[in-house]
Parts: C-alpha cells; sequence; structure tokens
C-alpha cells in the first residue's frame, strides 16, 4: 500500500513538473539563448518569491547578457518572451517598427466588456481601434488646452502648500508620506483642471480620490494573481478574464464623472480644457455617456498616480541631495515673483526639467514594458543570427535595466540632473533616440498625456521646493531600492519627508 502510494506520488510529482517545464525548450531549439528557467518561477523568481522586484531580476538578466547577445529567451513562469536587450533594437520595436508591435501586452488581460470605463484607454487598445481612439483623444491634450488650465494648478498649488503648513504645524516631530502628499496635489489638481469639481483634499470632507486611486493602481491583488495565473496557463486570457477595476472603484468615478458633467451642464461653463474637447465629441454624436466616461477615466488614471509617482521620488532624491535641491531653489527664486511662476517661466526652468528627467530615470514610473508582435518581424543578434517572431509573440523591453547601463549614463546610481543639461541641443531626445530613457515610453504610442502630466510635476515640485527645505526621515532608507510587494515603482519602506517651511 505504502508502495503504492509513493508511486502515485512520484507519478504527479512528475506530471507536474512535465507540466511546468513544458515550454522550457522553447527558445533551446530556435537557438537564443538565456538564463536557465526554473520549474513554476521561469526566469525571475521575485514574481514569486517577492524578496526581489521584477524590475531587478530583469536588470540582472541585462547585466548578464547584454554585452554579448541582442536579445534572450526568457520564461515569465511557463510562458516564453524575448528579452531585447540592445538599445537600437528597442528603439526599433517603439519607433522605427512600430507597425509589427503596435500592441501592448495587457491588453490580453481586459475584458472591455468587464471594465468599460477604461475599454477606450489607447493603452490597450490595437490597430483601428487605438488610431481611432488616439486620434478623437489627441486635440484635446494640446498646449492650449493645457495652458488654459495653468491658473487651476496655480490656486491648488498654493492650497496644497497651506495644507503641508498646516499639517508641519499639527504633526510636530512626525514625518509626511511622500506618496501619500502627491496624491493629495494630483487627486485635487485632476478634479479641478479635467472634471471641474472640487474634490476637497485639503479638507476632512474630501473626495476618497486617492483611496480609489489606490484600491486599483497598488491593492489589486485580485488582478495580481490573474497576471501570474495567466503566466502559468496562457490560454486563460482567451476562456476567462477578470475585472481590472474593482466594482466599488468603478462606481465611485462613474459618480465623479456625472457630477462634474452635471455641473457643467448646469453652469454651462467653458473651461477649454479636457472635459470640454469630451463633450463638443458628444453634442457632434460621436461619443456616448460611456465612451465619454471611459476617456474621462482614462486621463485620470494616467494623470493621477503616475504623475504622483514622480513628484514624490523627485522629492526624495532632493532631500537626499541637498545641493541640488539648493540649486533648484535659486533656479525658482530667481525666476519668480514672490514664488509665483508664469506659464512661460516653468517651461523655460532647465534644471527642473533636469530634476525630473533624472528622477524618472533612476525610477521610472513604467519598470518595463510587454509588446505583442502584431505583424512578423525578424530580429538580428550580435553573431549574425535571426530570429523570427509571429504574430502573438511578446517582447520584453527592460526599462529599469536600460535607464541604469552605465554605458550610456555615467555612474548611473547617482542622481545628476546635470547629465540632462546641454547647451547644444535636446539631451532628453538624444537619449531617447538611441533607445535608452523611456521614461514615458517612445514613438506613437508614447503617453497622450505626457504634457500635461509635465507641466502639472513641474508645478508641484517648484511650489513645494520653493515653499519648504526638504529632507528625509528616518524612516526613509537612504538608498534606491524597489519595493518588491509591488509591480509598481515604489521605493521599498515609502518616502518619509521631513519639511521645514522656508518662510
Amino acid at each position: 500500500m505504502l508502495l503504492l502510494i509513493l508511486t502515485l506520488l512520484s507519478v504527479v510529482l512528475i506530471m507536474i513538473y512535465l507540466f511546468l517545464t513544458r515550454n522550457f525548450a522553447y527558445w533551446r531549439t530556435r537557438g537564443v539563448k538565456g538564463p536557465t528557467p526554473l520549474p513554476l518561477f521561469g526566469t525571475f523568481p521575485g514574481l514569486i518569491m517577492r524578496n526581489q522586484h521584477f524590475a531587478d531580476d530583469l536588470n540582472d538578466t541585462y547585466r548578464k547578457y547584454k554585452d554579448s547577445e541582442s536579445y534572450v529567451g526568457v520564461f515569465l513562469m511557463c510562458t516564453p518572451h524575448l528579452m531585447i536587450l540592445e538599445p537600437q533594437l528597442v528603439h526599433d520595436v517603439f519607433v522605427t517598427s512600430f507597425k509589427n508591435f503596435h500592441s501592448n501586452n495587457v491588453a490580453k488581460l481586459i475584458d472591455k466588456r468587464k471594465d468599460p470605463l477604461i475599454a477606450n484607454n489607447p493603452f490597450i487598445l490595437s490597430g483601428k481601434e487605438w488610431r481611432d481612439q488616439r486620434a478623437l483623444v489627441s486635440p484635446g491634450l494640446t498646449i492650449a488646452r493645457v495652458r488654459s488650465t495653468y491658473s487651476t494648478m496655480q490656486s491648488v498649488s498654493r492650497s496644497w502648500c497651506a495644507y503641508l503648513k498646516s499639517q508641519i504645524d499639527a504633526k510636530q516631530g512626525y514625518s509626511l508620506n511622500g506618496k501619500d502628499i502627491a496624491l493629495h496635489f494630483t487627486s485635487e489638481n485632476m478634479a479641478s483642471c479635467v472634471l471641474g469639481i472640487e474634490a476637497n483634499t485639503f479638507t476632512n470632507r474630501f473626495i476618497p480620490i486617492a483611496k480609489n486611486v489606490r484600491m486599483f493602481s497598488e491593492n489589486n491583488t485580485i488582478f495580481t494573481i490573474y497576471t501570474l495565473i495567466a503566466g502559468l496557463f496562457p490560454s486563460i486570457v482567451n476562456i476567462f478574464k477578470v475585472k481590472f477595476i474593482p466594482r466599488k472603484c468603478e462606481d465611485f468615478f462613474k459618480m465623479l464623472i456625472e457630477e462634474a458633467l452635471r455641473i457643467r451642464s448646469r453652469c454651462k461653463i467653458n473651461r477649454h480644457d479636457f472635459m470640454d474637447h469630451l463633450l463638443s465629441l458628444k453634442k457632434s454624436g460621436i461619443l456616448n455617456d460611456q465612451e465619454l466616461a471611459s476617456h474621462a477615466m482614462t486621463f485620470l488614471i494616467d494623470g493621477l498616480d503616475t504623475s504622483a509617482t514622480v513628484i514624490s521620488h523627485c522629492l526624495f532624491l532632493l532631500g537626499r541631495h541637498q545641493t541640488a535641491q539648493k540649486k533648484l531653489f535659486d533656479e525658482i527664486t530667481q525666476n519668480s515673483l514672490s514664488g509665483e511662476l508664469s506659464f512661460d517661466k516653468l517651461t523655460e526652468l532647465s534644471y527642473l526639467d533636469a530634476c525630473i528627467n533624472e528622477s524618472i530615470r533612476i525610477l521610472p514610473p513604467g519598470l518595463w514594458s510587454i509588446k505583442t508582435c502584431s505583424v512578423p518581424y525578424t530580429f538580428t543578434n550580435k553573431n549574425g543570427e535571426r530570429i523570427s517572431l509571429a504574430i502573438g509573440d511578446s517582447v520584453i523591453i527592460p526599462i529599469y535595466a536600460l535607464h541604469h547601463d552605465s554605458n550610456y549614463y555615467n555612474n548611473p546610481e547617482q542622481f545628476k540632473p546635470e547629465r540632462f543639461l546641454n547647451d547644444e541641443g535636446n539631451i532628453l531626445k538624444s537619449f531617447r533616440d538611441i533607445g535608452v530613457f523611456l521614461g514615458f515610453g517612445d514613438g506613437p504610442r508614447m503617453c497622450l498625456g505626457y504634457y500635461f502630466a509635465t507641466v502639472q510635476t513641474k508645478v508641484a515640485i517648484a511650489s513645494i521646493v520653493y515653499n519648504f527645505k526638504i529632507s528625509l526621515n528616518t524612516k526613509t532608507k537612504p538608498f534606491i531600492k524597489l519595493d518588491p510587494k509591488v509591480f509598481l515603482a515604489n521605493q521599498d519602506g515609502g518616502v518619509w519627508l521631513d519639511l521645514q517651511c522656508r518662510n
């Protein structure tokens, strides 16, 4: 009896092993090198063990092979992906050969019927759908429309700084959570600039926008588990998809957008902003109510958490590097009138630009990108060998690793805004053109709200640096380390700040 049980157990274990390793010969038989995968874990054990961030796993593989290979074969658990190591090939994927990789892999995981609020998000759309929706949205995100919201941003930043001063007075000896205070700003600013409503973020009667953002951006356990299951059973995405935005969260944002529309209709407000653009499309019969809400939600998602992440990390790095903070303070002071910056002056602050770009380089909001091959494509390796990808194959772009490559960035772990200052031309564009700066993506699928997000981030950083001296609380790790428990770019342990009023 015992022998039978042991035999059956052995058979079961062998079957599980064979199942977990069923694809592991995929790249070897095609002559593509890569790290040896482990059963269940694939190439990246950090996905399961959570002892190291996935981006750090990617970085380890990148550093091991980048000098000898242009690409390697890797496995997300059981699913094969081609990981691109050569920056020129990265640029090809995003720009030169965009038509071959115009789909983002996450689109496979989203059911637009279950998630109507993000059904029209260009990030998850492909082909004609993506082109059509991008063409509809782009005219609402022009520089002129962003400029028209600038006075609102300034008003929000003044209220934000007053709120922070009250928090400092009320919490003597206590630190402030950098991500939380950044979300306070972006929540109020997005509500005001996009929806045209007051979120009362700086009062006790606040609308819980930040809480609902975190519900799907940081605490979305169900979707995270589903993503891991899809790594073991790739075909599940063709059978069943879970809801990305939790129901409570969806109801909240629907209510918020509906309230904004009621206010505009009642007061007949014309603000020449993004929402006005959407309303004009609705009046023309191009959008229905659900599509309008979906586009508004797309802009909110893109502007709330991503900008807050960049703001908090920039404050973290300025708090670590007091010399850079002093230099930025001097630039702001010299170009402002009692701390007030005109729109044109804001866009001319080169050191502010450099600080933000360097923060995004060190801690990019998107740590990697996965693209799906939409038209067959062939990559050439350093040794002249080639690999052909079919429709549906996926490639991984290790953005974090590229941003930390010493071949392109001298002392990449150091915060050096000066690396983005160059009198001879646009140094940021030169980094992007060689495929080593992808803070907001690149090519036709580059973040649509990039300009608005950039201005919003500049306003926040400029106002807080002018009003407060920033230092790190002892609760903040004095070195850069990604939190392995979340997929996003979060400093491990959080960003805890001590703010001191300058006047």
